[in-house]
This record gives C-alpha cells, structure tokens and sequence, in this order.
C-alpha cells in the first residue's frame, strides 16, 4: 500500500509536470505571436509622449497620463486605479522664447528649467554677466552685489562641442589629446574656482536670486550633438534657463571679449500650488494563489526636456503591452498580476518607496518584480541582485523564451543588491525579490537620458518588442512555477565603491510624500 501510494505520488507528478510544460509551450507561443501580429507598441507610445507630453512629477501632463493609462488599462478588461502617496509642488510649463536683442539680434535655441518661476506678462530683459574668479568665499561674497540686475551665466564654456567619437574619427591622435588635456585644465579650474565661491551648482542659482540676479543661464552639455540636460531651476523667484552648448558658448565669448549681450526671456509658467501625486496600480487576480504577487514595474514620470520616451516610456509601454498579452492568452493567471506605474522615481523613487510602506501584505508575498528603466534596447543583463538562490529560479523561468531573445543576455548570479538607480531597488532593500531587465545603451547616457532629445524617434519598436516578450514570459513562468521563491541573501563581500565601507544590504528609504513645496 505504501509503495503503491507513492508510485501514484510520482505518477501525479509527472503528469503535472509534462501538462505544465505542454502548456507553456502554448502559451509562450501565444505570447510570441500576440505581441509580433497585434503589437500595441507604437500606438501607446504616440499616445504617451507625443500627444501627452512630458510626465513631470506634480504636472498636469503627469496626471493626464495617469488617467490615460487607466483607462487604456480598462479597455484590456484590466482593473487600475491611480493611488495617491502623497503631494508635491504643481507646476505647468509654457511658452519659451530667449532671445539676444545686443549687439545684434539672435533667437536662442532654449527652453526654462522644471519649476522655474515664470517672467510675468512681459519679457524680461538684462545684460548677461559672468561668474567672476574668486580665491575664496570672502571674494565670492564681496562681488555678489554686482549680480543685481543682471542674468548670470553659471555654467562652463566648452572648448568644443563635438562628442569624442567624433574627435576620434576624424582628428589627429595629438589634437585628440591635446584637446582633452586642455578640457580637463578648464574643468579642473571650473570646479576649484565653484568651491572658492562656498557654492555648489545646486544652490549657487539660489544666492544669486537672493542677491538680487533677474535671471540665470545655464548649459548643461551632454557629450552629444544638441543634447542638453534639463533638470531643475533651484529658484522661486526669477527664472532659469538652459541654453544650447552653440548658443550659450557664443554669449559667454561676447561677455568675456566686452561685448556684453542683452537678452529678452519670455518663460510663461504656473505655479498650481500643491497638488496629489500618484502610482498607477494595474491589477489581474489570482486565480490559486491570489495572495501571492508579480510586479510588472516602470516609472511613469519623465523630466520634462524631452517627452521621457527612453527614460522611462519605453519601461511604460513594456509593462503595459506585456500586461495585456497575458490577460488575452492568459487571463485567470495562477498569482495576481501588478502592473505598478510609479510617480516620483526622478526625485529619489518616491512612488516605488511609498507603496513598500504602504503594501507590506504585497511585498512580504512577492514572487518576484521585474523592472525596465534605462532606455529602448533590447534587454541585454539580469543579475540576482543578491538573492541566493536566484539562479534557480530564474533560469528555470528564462528557459522557455526564444532564443533570439536569450541569447543576448547575460546573468550574473547571486549579483550584489541594488541600493538605488531605479524602482526595483525599493523592493529589493525590502528584501523582497525584484529584478531589474538592464537593456542595451544605444547612446543612452548622452542622448536621451534627461535631455531635451529624449522623444518618440529615438524608440527601437523592434527591441521594445522583445522586451514585451520576454517580460510577458517570464512573468507567466513565475505566476505558474509551482514553488514560492526563496528570499535567501547571499554574503556581501567587498566595499561599498562610494562609501569604501564593507558591503551590506541595503535599508529601505523613507520616501518624500510632500516635495518641492518648502
């Protein structure tokens, strides 16, 4: 009686396991052909970023997305709700017009910083004048005065604004030197002269303002052919504006020559106040273990340079189309499917943060979450971000996707735990295991990451595709897997690079529920 209990047992298992990998195969193969022969893609990112617009936290751009995404959620036949987490400063960008008026007349390739103050009715108009070389703050301090009045130039002159791979194709190898040693000379001063001031480029704008400057100027290069990065204004009363390299270098020689140029600014903006900020939560229940989760996990908010195509619509679109293939080939899925669209992660993944301490019943059940973030090509690394037993697991749910995919990518097991750089880390310092799809650069870093050319023509669909799949596929394989994942950690060895201390896990961050409004 035992030895026949026991051959039932195994027979029972076998059965099980070959049912399940016959569907697998069909259901792999549904997903393959759902997202290559009904591709969504494009469709949801011309809704996403050209007809809405940038997704700057506390924007109405952002809340509109929002709202889009739940109602394209719905139409899946998928519940979503937008939950709030907390507030932040509400801003609305409009109209920016910078132009030189003297010595002679120039409209400038432009565009105000996130939360700049607006100009008013009217233009504003001033002489530009430059930071001055100081050998302390004391000297800093004794020039402030002459910035009444004035819209100051805070950012470095140039030498060049080609990108190295261009001096590397075309330049001699002892121009190419010689122009990087004499750059890294003007770096080298630029910083040790900023620390003279006692100022940093994160609140320099705000003494300046404080001093009585009507205005600033930046350029913020970013080794790229007309890429700059577009990032905050730092003031509250008078605007900031971000010029390009070929425009502010040409202001900055005409004021160090004498020939100080006057500029008109028209930045039209609004200040809403405090306004809710959101996590879109997309939900398709369990059908066996519906107290068990994955998370599909994207950022939804952008900077506001671009329209945030790579950074992070991309990781939206994915999650989302990988959502909706499973609920049309696999709608009654073992665990509950979340798709989480999180507000905030710009400033210090807030919205992530903020549903770990809200949903510790979610993320104490976690199966495991899966994160796209850093731009539009094909997923290329996964690391077991220090779970120990990762391999397993991960191995055994990449085993079934194609191998055009696959073969792209590698692993590293266990991998050390991700303390920042996006969403997943939120639950990894939770120590629950999410896990992040690192996708191929294509020029991300100089191009399209916060820049003012990160926009819908610089998405690669057909590596967008892929990623669809593969996050479709995976997250299949890990709601049926019958065993719950382990949440071992693996022994940290070495030191942290940025702190020098011995490596440790790292602790969940306490998220900013009110921001940019002290």
């Amino acid at each position: 009686m035992k030895k026949t209990s026991i051959f039932l047992t195994f027979l029972l298992l076998c059965i099980s396991t070959i049912s399940w990998s016959q569907t697998s195969e069909e259901i792999v193969t549904a997903i393959e052909k759902e997202a290559t022969e009904n591709s969504q893609l494009e469709r949801l990112a011309y809704e996403v970023l050209d007809l809405n617009g940038p997704r700057l936290v506390g924007t109405p751009q952002m809340k509109t997305a929002h709202d889009w995404a739940v109602s394209e959620f719905a139409k899946w036949g998928i519940s979503a709700e937008n939950e709030a987490y907390g507030t932040w400063r509400g801003w609305d960008r409009g109209i920016t017009h910078v132009d030189m008026v003297s010595p002679r007349i120039v409209s400038l390739s432009a565009t105000q910083l996130a939360w700049s103050p607006s100009t008013g009715k009217k233009p504003l108009q001033a002489p530009v004048i430059l930071l001055p070389t100081v050998a302390d703050s004391v000297g800093f301090a004794q020039w402030l005065p002459n910035a009444k009045g004035k819209i100051v130039m805070v950012s470095m002159l140039q030498p060049t604004g080609r990108p190295d791979y261009n001096w590397e194709e075309w330049a001699t190898p002892e121009s190419f030197e010689k122009m990087k040693k004499e750059r890294e000379a003007l770096e080298n001063a630029w910083s040790e002269n900023m620390r003279n001031t006692g100022y940093t480029s994160r609140n320099i704008n705000a003494a300046l303002e404080k001093a009585g400057a009507v205005g600033i100027a930046q350029s913020r290069w970013s080794n790229g052919f007309g890429a700059n990065k577009i990032f905050s204004a730092g003031t509250k009363k008078i605007p900031v504006v971000d010029i390009s390299l070929e425009d502010y270098g040409m202001l900055y020689r005409m004021a160090k020559n004498g020939n100080t140029p006057t500029l008109s600014i028209t930045a039209k903006s609004k200040d809403l106040g405090e306004v809710p900020t959101f996590n879109t939560i997309a939900t398709i229940p369990g059908s066996a273990l519906p107290n068990e989760y994955i998370i599909l996990s994207a950022h939804f908010d952008s900077w506001d340079g671009g329209t945030g195509a790579t950074d992070n619509g991309t990781g939206v679109i994915t999650m989302m189309e990988a959502a909706r293939i499973l609920k049309k080939v696999y709608p009654n899925p073992k665990r509950t499917i979340i798709v989480g669209l999180w507000g905030g992660e710009e400033q210090g993944l807030n919205g992530s943060a903020a549903y770990v301490e809200d949903h510790p019943e979610i993320v104490d059940n976690m199966q495991a979450l899966f994160n796209q973030d850093n731009g539009t090509g094909r997923v290329v690394r996964l690391t077991g971000q220090g779970f120990l037993h990762a391999y397993d697991y991960l191995n055994k749910w990449m085993e079934p996707v194609p191998e055009d995919i696959k073969k792209h990518i590698e692993t590293t097991f266990p991998g050390t735990p991700a303390s920042g750089g996006s969403d997943y880390a939120s639950f990894v310092a939770a120590g629950a295991p999410g896990f992040s799809l690192s996708s191929l650069s294509w020029s991300y870093w100089n191009y399209t990451w916060h820049t003012n050319l990160d926009t819908y023509d610089k998405i690669v669909f057909d590596d967008v595709r892929n990623n669809a799949i593969l996050t479709a596929i995976l997250t299949y394989m890990a709601s049926e897997d019958p065993e719950k994942t382990s949440r071992e950690k693996a022994t940290l060895f070495g030191k942290n690079r940025r702190t020098g201390e011995p490596m440790t896990w790292p602790t969940p961050r306490t998220p900013n529920r009110r921001g940019g409004l002290d």
